[in-house]
């Protein structure tokens, strides 16, 4: 019984017998004594093991399968004797023996080191023993006769292994892969390394690298000189564009918004709507235009001054001219700015009043109410828009409307208007105030409110506003239209709005307003009635039915109250 060994030869794992790895082993010693004094020696052992390691794997069949002496023998029988060979690094290689056995065929490779682009047709040059250059002129003329060539070629590329190591290089052309073999490519590749090192001229190379970073540098500096140039022209150009077109549409919105020309233009009335100053339009145009258009004009200027360098720059005083211009047009502005916020300073209200008489068991009903001709329902809503009445005047119409709902202690319920504008003093907010129109109307039981005010266009927008306060007894029960929810502002803890149906009916109490059959899912506020919603109740029962004692929960349901009124 002998022992085993694992070894490993060129990456390849092998397990052979203790006696064919001490002859192996001594194969190798003999080896390296014999490379001893010969450049490239590690080189040459590593495609010496690489070799051995192919030839084992082509004698197992299976992993498991143990090197034998006998098959150790063959494989140096192959390889041949280090002593069979003349290794001098002073003598030319000459092979002593070559074994018959050595013979090999040629292997499929593609060559990188006569490779002008993969080596795929000096490979071939070698398999099939014909020169390279004939291969490449067929490979050009089916290149442009048809582009099977280039195809061709790739898939050759793809599925032709390189030839790197010196056994592989050996395949390739066809010689034995023995000792004498692999040394010989060895020395002649280090040889041919050592030809070109010796004939290279440092110093011509030296100058010739500190020439090329030169230019390199030269040529950069002008690269990027040219880059920024570019860069700088297009900002240039950018500039030119953008004061040309602020010049030009501030000029036409001059024109068309703030002149007497245009008095008719769409949104001429708009913008006069929010000039809350005497000045008139087109001078407020005019100084806007100073106060835009200055600045720009020096923007342009500078464009041009970026695109093109040599260009005549403007004199001096018109600079002064158009900075004193900019300098007045600004100060007016702020001046008008100021005057505009005065507009703003005081508030003022008018008050109007009216009873309702309802009866005590009356449910009233409340809703808003559009008017075709301004909009056509009650969900549109705007702040304040100019528009036409029934006599085709102009009119500032807004849906500034808020409502409210608070408890009163007067045995009857009341309304109260509270009409509001803004103005630079009191008594010109009072007369801003007064002049909005707003209408409502109580038809037996309902309150029927309008969503909207409207004022004269000359009275101008000054935040005009109506708040409406429905004052209602303790117990007074009404309906809420979903019309009111866009202007209902009371405080949900004391009134919350249910919008999921108009037929809820409230109850106004001491201190909050109960909802009298809405479900018990939107208690947010916990503003039911308690009589009003839902309840059950659980009871046990225990019956005994053949002396066993059976246990069941009985639940009984009572719907809340409904009314209907």
């Amino acid at each position: 019984m002998n022992k085993t060994v694992n070894i490993n030869l060129g990456g390849l794992v092998f397990h052979i017998d203790e006696n064919a790895y001490q002859k192996l082993t001594n194969y190798f010693e003999a080896i390296k004594r014999s490379l001893s004094k010969t450049s490239g020696q590690e080189e040459i052992l590593k495609d010496i093991e690489m070799r051995i390691g192919e030839l084992i794997s082509e004698k197992h069949s299976s992993d498991k399968q143990v090197i034998s002496i006998e098959q150790v023998e063959s494989i140096i029988a192959v390889m041949g004797q280090p002593e069979d060979y003349r290794i001098d690094a002073d003598e030319p290689i000459e092979a002593a023996y070559i074994p018959t056995s050595s013979k090999t065929t040629k292997k499929l490779y593609r060559d990188p080191e006569n490779a002008v682009i993969g080596g795929v047709l000096a490979g071939l040059g070698h398999y099939f023993g014909v020169d390279k250059v004939w291969l490449r002129v067929l490979l050009l003329i089916m290149v442009f006769a048809g582009g099977t060539g280039l195809l061709a070629y790739l898939i050759l590329w793809i599925a032709m292994p390189e030839a790197r190591t010196t056994s592989e290089k050996l395949e390739m052309r066809g010689e034995p892969v023995t000792i004498s073999n692999i040394e010989k490519k060895v020395r002649e590749e280090i040889e041919m390394l050592s030809e070109k090192f010796k004939s290279t001229d440092f110093d011509k190379m030296k100058q010739q690298m500190k020439s090329n970073s030169e230019k390199f540098n030269s040529n950069f500096k002008g690269y990027l000189s040219v880059f920024f140039n570019v860069i700088a022209k297009s900002i240039g150009a950018l500039m030119i564009l953008a004061s040309l077109g602020v010049l030009v549409v501030f000029l036409i919105g001059v024109l068309a918004f703030g002149t007497m020309n245009f008095p008719d233009f769409p949104f001429h009335s708009f913008i006069e709507l929010g000039n809350f100053t005497d000045y008139p339009i087109w001078f407020f145009g005019l100084l806007f235009y100073t106060a835009v258009s200055i600045p720009s004009f020096f923007v342009l200027l500078l464009g041009i001054k970026i695109v093109a360098p040599n260009s005549k720059s403007i004199g001096s005083i018109t600079k002064y001219v158009l900075l004193a211009l900019w300098i007045i047009a600004i100060s007016i502005l702020i001046s008008i700015g100021v005057k505009q916020a005065s507009e703003y300073a005081y508030s003022g209200r008018v008050f109007e009043k009216q009873s309702m008489n309802l009866k005590t068991k009356d449910t009233l009903f409340i809703k808003f109410q559009n008017n075709d001709y301004y909009s056509k329902d009650t969900e549109e809503y705007t702040d304040f828009e100019i528009t036409k009445d029934s006599l085709q005047q102009d009119v500032v119409y807004s849906n500034l409307i808020s409502f409210e709902i608070e408890k009163t202690d007067e045995p009857f319920p009341f309304i109260k208007i509270n009409k509001e504008a803004k103005g630079k003093s009191f008594e010109d907010a009072k007369s801003r105030a007064d002049k909005i129109k707003y209408g409502y109307k109580i038809v037996g039981n309902q309150l029927i409110l309008d969503n909207y005010l409207i004022t004269e266009l000359k009275s101008k927008y000054r935040d005009q506003k109506i708040g409406i306060k429905l004052y209602l007894p303790k117990g007074t029960l009404f309906k809420m239209n979903s019309s009111a929810k866009n202007y209902y502002y009371s405080d949900n803890s004391f009134f919350n709005l249910h919008h999921s149906s108009d037929e809820y009916i409230y109850s106004v109490g001491d201190s909050q307003i109960k909802c009298l059959n809405c479900p018990a899912s939107e208690n947010e506020y916990t503003d039911m009635d308690s009589e009003s919603n839902d309840r059950a109740e659980t009871t046990t029962v225990s019956v005994k039915v053949g002396g066993k004692e059976i246990v069941k929960k009985v639940t009984t349901e009572y719907p809340s109250k409904r009314y209907d009124k």
